[in-house]
C-alpha cells in the first residue's frame, strides 16, 4: 500500500515551450541575425579587396611568420594543434559521439538537428570559398600547407559550430550553470586557439578567421532559434528517451 503511493518523478529535457526557453529562443534568433548581418559586411569587404582590411591582414601575418619560422618547436605544437586536436574532422567526431549519446536516449529531433546544422556549416563553408575565391598567404619558406581557398577558415566554422551545439545541448538537457560556464569555457579556448594556429601557421588572413567565427556562431545561434520554433509548434518538448 506503502509502495504504490510512492510514484518515481520522470525526468526529462527543458520544455520548449517553458517561459525561460521562449525568451532565450528569441534572443537565439535575434543574436544569429545579428551575427549573419556582421559577416555579410565582412563578406562583402574581403570580396572588394578592401584596402585597410588587405592591410591588416598582411601586417599581422607578417609580423607572426618570422615568429614560426625561426621557433620550429614552437610551430610543430601549433601544427598538432591546428591538425589533430581542433582539426574539422576531430570537432566533426565529437558531433557524431554527441549524436550517437542523444539516439541512444531517442532524442531523434536532435539527432537530425545536430547532423543537419553540422553539414550546413560545412556546405556553406565549401561554397563561399569556391565563390569569393580568395587566396591563401604565400611565403618563400612555408611552415604549412593548406587546400582550398581561404574564405571563411573552415577550422574555425567547424570549431565554432561544434562547441557552439555541444555547449548548447548542455544547456538545453539542464546542465548545472557551473557545467554550461566551463564548456563555454572551453570552447571558447577552442575557437580563439584554432584561429591563431590558423593564422600563425601562415595558412589564413586574419579574416579569414574572424569570418569563420561569425558565420559558425551565426548559424549555431539560428538553429537553437529554430529548434526552439518547431518544437513549439509540434506541441511538445524536446523528445526524450530513459534516463541515464
Amino acid at each position: 500500500m506503502g509502495d504504490d503511493l510512492i510514484m518515481p518523478v520522470p525526468t526529462r529535457s527543458p520544455s520548449a515551450d517553458s517561459v525561460p526557453y521562449l525568451l532565450v529562443r528569441s534572443v537565439w534568433i535575434r543574436m544569429g541575425g545579428a551575427l549573419c548581418g556582421v559577416f555579410v559586411v565582412l563578406l562583402v569587404l574581403v570580396a572588394a579587396a578592401w584596402g585597410p582590411l588587405d592591410s591588416l591582414d598582411r601586417q599581422v601575418a607578417d609580423g607572426l611568420h618570422p615568429t614560426a619560422v625561426d621557433h620550429r618547436g614552437w610551430t610543430h605544437t601549433m601544427r598538432v594543434l591546428s591538425d589533430w586536436l581542433w582539426d574539422p574532422w576531430t570537432m566533426r567526431a565529437a558531433l557524431a559521439v554527441t549524436a550517437l549519446w542523444l539516439a541512444r536516449r531517442q532524442e531523434w529531433l536532435l539527432v537530425a538537428w545536430v547532423a543537419v546544422t553540422s553539414a550546413l556549416g560545412t556546405g556553406l563553408q565549401q561554397g563561399l570559398k569556391a565563390a569569393v575565391g580568395r587566396d591563401r598567404p604565400r611565403w618563400t619558406d612555408p611552415v604549412a600547407t593548406a587546400h582550398y581557398q581561404a574564405f571563411p577558415s573552415g577550422h574555425a566554422l567547424t570549431a565554432t559550430v561544434a562547441c557552439g551545439l555541444l555547449v548548447w545541448l548542455l544547456w538545453l538537457h539542464g546542465t548545472r550553470t557551473g557545467g554550461v560556464r566551463t564548456a563555454l569555457a572551453l570552447g571558447a579556448v577552442s575557437v580563439l586557439g584554432v584561429g591563431f594556429t590558423r593564422v600563425y601557421l601562415g595558412v589564413h588572413w586574419l579574416s579569414d578567421v574572424v569570418g569563420g567565427c561569425l558565420l559558425g556562431a551565426a548559424l549555431v545561434a539560428v538553429s537553437a532559434g529554430l529548434h526552439g520554433v518547431v518544437t513549439q509548434r509540434r506541441g511538445a518538448g524536446v523528445s526524450t528517451g530513459p534516463s541515464d
